[in-house]
């Protein structure tokens, strides 16, 4: 489901500023190594639990233990939740892999609410991830299955414009949905679209507001691991 909007600027501005305190070191933003050798392009920083691939760890990379997951942005997530599957809102757009390639291709228009998604109604966030995208930053389809419950994902998104692909829950290849993510836009993933294909094509550089003072773009991604602690 896709708010667009839902942060006003103020709101971006607080969780700007909160990145770039979560960034810091010990336990800050780096680069993530695939199990390939490769580097991903984005680099990250976890709160809650460490992400790695493809797992979680209660450590960072630099061996410090991971930064804890602020109860301000559970609060936030939750009510993303709220907003996007518990009705009243009315301004969402269902988003599904309806075919096209073209920025916005294959959109299913639907209201905000009534939906019954898994893991919505007992939404218990415990973990997020941040990923940084530089200039020329992308992200391959990948499905996030490394949670241990089916609740739903609220991604947040700052600064640059992307060009997001949303994909099938069965493979990389097509039916997919390209459309443009905007600072400020709200994206829930559940229900049938938990376990899909999703990535990100490419970063539209120069279209952040300058009052965020950022360079790139923000993702925010929130989400309940099913892990014992």
């Amino acid at each position: 489901m896709l708010l667009p909007g839902w942060l006003d600027l103020d709101a971006q501005l607080r969780l700007v500023a909160a990145c770039r305190e979560w960034a810091r070191p010990p336990a800050g933003l780096h680069e993530v190594r695939m199990p390939t050798g490769g580097m991903m392009s984005v680099r990250m920083v976890s709160l809650g639990l460490h992400w790695y691939p493809y797992g979680y760890r209660r450590f960072a990379e630099d061996g410090a233990p991971v930064k804890p997951f602020p109860p301000e942005l559970g609060l936030l997530a939750r009510r993303a939740v709220v907003e996007a599957y518990g009705g009243g809102a009315g301004r969402g757009f269902e988003v599904g892999a309806g075919g096209g390639s073209g920025v916005g291709a294959g959109w299913s228009v639907g209201e905000a609410g009534g939906a019954q998604v898994a893991g919505a109604a007992a939404y218990e966030p415990d973990i997020a991830i941040v990923n940084h995208y530089p200039h020329g930053a992308k992200m391959g389809l990948h499905q996030d299955r490394d949670e241990r419950v089916d609740a739903p994902v609220v991604s947040l998104s700052l600064g640059d414009s992307c060009v997001f692909r949303l994909g099938n829950t069965e493979t990389r290849t097509r039916p997919w949905t390209d459309l443009e993510l905007r600072s400020g836009d709200l994206l829930v993933f559940g229900g049938p679209a938990r376990f899909a294909y999703h990535g990100v094509v490419r970063t539209l550089p120069g279209t952040a507001d300058p009052a965020l003072g950022l360079v790139g773009r923000l993702n925010i991604t929130v989400r309940q691991s099913g892990l014992e602690r």
